[in-house]
């Protein structure tokens, strides 16, 4: 074992021996992936947390992998012992997006799962409160997902307006206005 990645090597031995189907790759020194299949992520991560003292839950993320027809919700962990950071990847099917919560083991969880519901389109169960996070009514496709027509919406929903047909520069607006001078900060030395 090379002593470089001996405590990775150390880890994922661990995993390993405690998750037979988790895929765990050392991607360089202090940074290891693992993906496997959801069901087991409540308890896979609840190991990580009691007994291999990855405490902090330093963010999670959804990607849209719109071709595959999925989901990914990466959960990236961090542990202050060992100094390195874990990133857990699991593929979900775009059309029942499902997955369970894991707030009861990270308070913080509770903010990102409800975001990523609402991004995304993902439901997590067990969640205490899956109400509006962010967009207030909406109705339509979640925005994040990649098969969401943001031109369309955007034409659908706004007015366009053109730019600045007077071409003013904004100091002499200002000047103007507060009857004072601007400084040129651009071409000031």
């Amino acid at each position: 074992m090379s002593t470089q990645f001996a405590i990775e090597e150390e880890l994922k031995q661990s995993i390993n021996n405690a998750f037979r189907s988790a895929k765990v790759t050392i991607k360089r020194q202090g940074r290891i992936n693992v993906e496997f299949r959801s069901g087991i992520l409540p308890a896979f991560v609840s190991y990580l947390k009691e007994y291999l003292d990855f405490k902090h839950l330093v963010m999670m993320s959804c990607v849209d992998w719109l071709e595959d027809n999925e989901f990914e919700i990466v959960y990236h962990l961090w542990s202050y012992d060992h100094k390195v950071h874990i990133m857990v990847k699991v593929r979900l099917d775009r059309e029942k997006p499902v997955m369970q919560s894991i707030s009861k083991l990270w308070d913080q969880a509770e903010t990102y799962e409800r975001e990523i519901h609402e991004m995304n389109g993902v439901e997590f169960e067990g969640h205490p409160g899956m109400r509006d996070f962010i967009l207030e009514d909406w109705e339509d496709l979640p925005p994040m997902r990649r098969d969401f027509k943001t031109r369309e919406f955007v034409d659908k929903t706004y007015e366009w307006r053109t730019g600045r047909e007077d071409k003013q520069d904004v100091r002499e607006t200002i000047a103007k206005q507060y009857d004072t001078e601007v400084p040129d900060f651009k071409n000031s030395k």
